[in-house]
């Protein structure tokens, strides 16, 4: 029978195992879903539901969603104890660090008052101007 990982590793030079763990950690870190990053911070979605104040279903339906919205992922990841950081990658150059990201928050929307006649008034709705055609 074949050798276990763990035991494979255990065979290792101290420096080699750290090699090969620490490109892991980088391979794992590369790729994750929001679910991948919470079950890493050791975290419920109870526990950041709770810091999100939605419910625990929300945050299910959360991870699960493919289009967020900059505001709701960074406070997804603000509830969890990180930052939100935006990169643009393009190929064959280094990594582009987006700024102002950090201050998008989402915004309330004000409606204007609706307006009211004063009461008692008289007021009545403007009379349409009405065209008249010349007949020849």
């Amino acid at each position: 029978m074949g050798k276990t990982l763990e035991a494979k590793l255990a065979e290792l030079a101290p420096e080699s195992r750290a090699r090969v763990e620490n490109r892991a950690a980088e391979l794992i870190a590369e790729e994750a879903s929001l679910r991948d990053l919470r079950k890493a911070m050791s975290k419920t979605q109870t526990q950041v539901a709770r810091k999100l104040k939605i419910g625990q279903v929300a945050v299910s339906r959360l991870e699960q969603r493919a289009d967020l919205m900059l505001s709701t992922l960074r406070g997804y990841l603000n509830a969890m104890g990180a930052e939100l950081e935006v990169r643009a990658v393009f190929k064959g150059r280094p990594p582009v660090r987006l700024v102002g990201f950090d201050q998008i928050a989402p915004k309330a929307t004000k409606r204007a008052p609706a307006r009211k006649a004063p009461s008692g008034s008289t007021a009545r709705p403007r009379a349409r101007s009405t065209r008249t055609s010349a007949s020849a």
